[in-house]
């Protein structure tokens, strides 16, 4: 290893143990690191406008007699080939709760799902992103067995809080009691249990557990991972007195994973997942030093937002306030993942009557909300709804313009700095599950749906609206995917023009290249004049047609990417 990356490790272990390792630990896990360092990197560039990213389980689609991850290599490959760069399979290891975040072994393939072969084979046609769930894991996996048992390594792997931790500060993501209490060859112990009593908080106050998470870490690109997100990583650090949340030793360590990831294998990126206010969110960029990608959080909601109101204005003002991101770093764009539509992110961005009116509509379209404690209440924490749903009305109630709406949502995350990223279910605009709630009881079922492939095959043979919007979002993302404009490192502009619309500028190195973004977001005729002298004319290049800057007619949820010759 290289004295500087050596010396980058050492300080940054100095910072988190407050110089309490010894030099030859410092050492040995430099060395460990330097064993595992890829020896023929195939190094991918970062990104560009070409990168989408598609987020789906292991097993959304299933096909009897064959290993859903090889189901899934079949169907990406037939009809996502050309419109997808990057597969998220969530959490594919052998677990016991929360569809696959609460890990039972983090260095297993789950064998319902097939093996590190069929990992491999994807790799081949796909970039893949895997989840390290560093947080926490299953209270009846390897560890916590060893745990209970007191045998090592386990034993000294989970936080027990000390008696007189005072925990009063704590933010909490869920209502569930923090602290679980299990029996153990030392007797009853309280362990803390931050989203469930099955997933138990690791300790990071011991060095051991760390180098263990870097071990999972390392393996995970070993066998071909190259994007890694790190999984509730704002609550890894636990101190006394604090909201255990975003401590600075925290940011430490998501360094410490960049660090290694760009010694180890250069050109993998590294995705931070928190899920709380824009402003404490993007501080897990660091100085450009922690994630390279971060999830824009605040959009989901304020795309349903402006979509429920014909209303612009929340989503036009967080947009202005975004900074082009540092070099090497950008954000990651989607309308909703797995989980639900997260409601803290709006704190500061939008009223909380606002908020909460939009919560009581969207309970009128088939949605739960599920909670979190804060003090002695129980508030809001995220939205349960497939985004399909979600929009198949607004604040009137329902009405015919549902598929409208929900492209243009799509549309818009596909136009905003950064790179773009698919939820499974909304390639082709899914309805509540609300038979799978019934099933398990878990309000996040709405949204996780899984198809056998004759099923999936079904939906897009005999339903011509969930095809058409497969073939329309296909196209969108086409066009995306050859256009200059749209890479994440063009700048970004918000072109204000009323409460109606949204507008942004993407402006590339090539001045004629650079596109305008238009959205009516209303479900009413519109008509917009562009900022005089922007543009001398232009072409609408989703549909090729002709369109007159002056004098710009729009249909209700109409979106616009208009390329011309540039005034400026």
């Amino acid at each position: 290893m290289d004295i500087r990356t050596k010396s980058k490790i050492r300080n940054r272990l100095n910072r988190i143990y407050n110089k309490s390792l010894s030099e030859d630990w410092i050492n040995d896990l430099c060395d460990f690191i330097d064993e595992r360092k890829n020896k023929t990197p195939r190094k991918r560039p970062g990104w560009d406008e070409k990168q989408v990213f598609l987020i789906t389980y292991g097993d959304m689609i299933r096909q009897k007699g064959e290993a859903p991850l090889q189901t899934l290599r079949r169907f990406a490959i037939d009809k996502l080939k050309g419109m997808i760069s990057t597969i998220h399979i969530l959490p594919f290891f052998p677990y016991s709760s929360d569809d696959g975040f609460s890990v039972m072994d983090f260095y297993a393939v789950n064998p319902e799902l097939g093996s590190w072969d069929d990992i491999e084979k994807l790799e081949e046609d796909f970039i893949l992103m895997a989840d390290l769930v560093a947080n926490h894991a299953s209270s009846v996996g390897v560890w916590f067995k060893q745990f209970k048992d007191g045998k090592a390594p386990g034993k000294d792997y989970f936080f027990v809080p000390p008696a007189d931790f005072d925990h009063s500060k704590v933010i909490r993501p869920r209502s569930t009691p923090l602290l679980t209490e299990v029996s153990t060859a030392n007797g009853p112990q309280k362990v803390w249990t931050t989203f469930s009593a099955d997933q138990v908080d690791l300790d990071y106050a011991n060095p051991e557990l760390l180098k263990e998470m870097l071990n999972v870490f390392l393996f995970y690109m070993a066998k071909g991972i190259r994007v890694v997100r790190l999984d509730a990583i704002a609550f890894l650090w636990k101190a006394s007195g604090t909201a255990c949340m975003h401590e600075h030793e925290t940011h430490e360590i998501v360094s410490l994973f960049r660090d290694v990831m760009d010694y180890c294998y250069p050109g993998a990126l590294l995705l931070t997942e928190t899920n709380v206010p824009h402003r404490e969110n993007i501080t897990y960029f660091g100085l450009g030093d922690e994630a390279h990608l971060i999830y824009q959080f605040a959009l989901p909601p304020l795309l349903l937002h402006a979509l429920h109101t014909g209303n612009g204005l929340y989503l036009t003002n967080w947009a202005k306030e975004l900074n082009d991101p540092r070099r090497g770093t950008t954000y990651l764009n989607f309308t909703s993942s797995h989980d639900g539509i997260g409601v803290r992110p709006l704190e500061g961005i939008m009223p909380d009557e606002e908020k909460m009116q939009m919560i009581e509509k969207l309970k009128e379209f088939g949605a739960r909300v599920t909670t979190r404690q804060l003090g002695d209440k129980h508030v809001p924490y995220e939205i349960n709804v497939t985004y399909f749903d979600a929009l198949k009305g607004t604040r009137n109630g329902e009405d015919q313009y549902q598929v409208k709406r929900f492209l243009q949502a799509q549309t818009i995350m596909l136009s905003l700095q950064g790179v773009p990223a698919f939820y499974f279910l909304n390639l082709f605009g899914i309805p509540n599950d609300d038979e799978g709630v019934a099933a398990t009881g878990v309000n996040r079922s709405i949204n996780r749906h899984k198809f056998s492939l004759d099923e999936l095959n079904d939906l897009l043979r005999n339903h011509p609206e969930h095809a058409a919007i497969l073939a329309e979002l296909n196209k969108r993302t086409g066009i995306r995917r050859n256009m200059e404009a749209f890479s994440p490192e063009t700048q970004q502009l918000v072109i204000d023009l009323g409460s109606a619309f949204f507008c942004i500028l993407r402006k590339a190195h090539h001045i004629e290249e650079s596109l305008v973004c238009l959205y009516n977001l209303t479900n009413q005729p519109q008509k917009v004049m562009l900022p005089a002298g922007l543009m001398e004319f232009c072409r609408d290049i989703l549909t090729w047609e002709l369109v007159d800057p002056d004098g710009i007619e729009m249909k209700p949820y109409q979106s616009l990417w208009l390329r011309t010759r540039f005034m400026f």
